[in-house]
């Protein structure tokens, strides 16, 4: 016999997920900025980033962990949106005591005796500073990933003549919506009023006039004139002929 009356309660699996967006980033990028702007304007929208290596900061996006991908170009293009943002500056890094430490830039023709160790090779920008640190050589690293992971016993120099780095955001170009669209717009700088924006080409609702309440206009009537016009009206000063005395 049933304890009682209540019928099991059903879920309403056909109801749309809630929409929310992420967005992966290299090291040496600070969204930051772009977090605020977004939790500003789209408050209904959560968001949420996570770093990624450069070896993944593209399979995040063709694996579907991620709607959009800060990358450092070069990147494979193919099925991508890519809208380049902004370069880094080179920086050259070498153990603490090392001569260029005495300059506040080295050109790259000067470091042709250096032993230049392979980034990648070393597994990456972490473990390479790593290497730098115990002095088997110096690396080439935009300045703000050497300042993102900061090792202990080295020096950072800015670099002039090697090639600039290049930050860009990405995305799958069969996924761009207006969410997405609202992302861009604020990465590349456009205001809340922008009529670029998704969110401010969204129609108002018009508001309603609002009642006359002084009633129906009322003509005043005419009222008779009592005196002669004066003869002296639109004249100049001195029109007026004067008599003798």
């Amino acid at each position: 016999m049933p304890a009682d009356d209540e019928s099991p309660q059903t879920t309403d699996e056909s109801a749309p997920e809630a929409r929310e967006l992420r967005f992966a980033y290299v090291a040496g990028v600070t969204p930051g900025k772009w977090i605020r702007r977004w939790e500003e304007r789209m408050p209904d929208v959560p968001l949420h980033s996570f770093m990624s290596d450069d070896g993944a900061q593209v399979t995040v996006l063709r694996d579907g962990e991620a709607d959009l991908s800060f990358v450092r170009l070069p990147v494979e293009r193919e099925g991508l949106s890519v809208i380049p943002l902004y370069e880094e500056q080179p920086v050259v890094v070498a153990p603490k005591g090392h001569e260029i430490s005495v300059f506040e830039e080295v050109a790259l023709a000067d470091l042709s005796a250096e032993t230049i160790l392979d980034v990648d090779e070393l597994g990456g920008p972490a473990m390479a500073l790593q290497v730098v640190a115990s002095g088997a050589g110096l690396v080439i690293l935009p300045m703000s990933v050497a300042r993102h992971f900061n090792v202990k016993d080295t020096v950072a120099r800015k670099l002039t003549g090697a090639p600039a780095t290049q930050i860009a955001v990405a995305w799958s170009s069969d996924t761009t919506d207006e969410v997405i669209e609202e992302f861009i717009g604020i990465v590349r700088g456009r205001t809340a009023a922008s009529s670029r924006q998704p969110s401010a080409q969204q129609e108002k609702p018009k508001r309603e006039p609002k009642p006359d309440r002084r009633g129906p206009a009322v003509k005043k009537p005419k009222v008779a004139q009592r005196y002669a016009p004066n003869p002296d009206k639109g004249r100049g000063k001195g029109s007026r002929k004067k008599g003798k005395r």
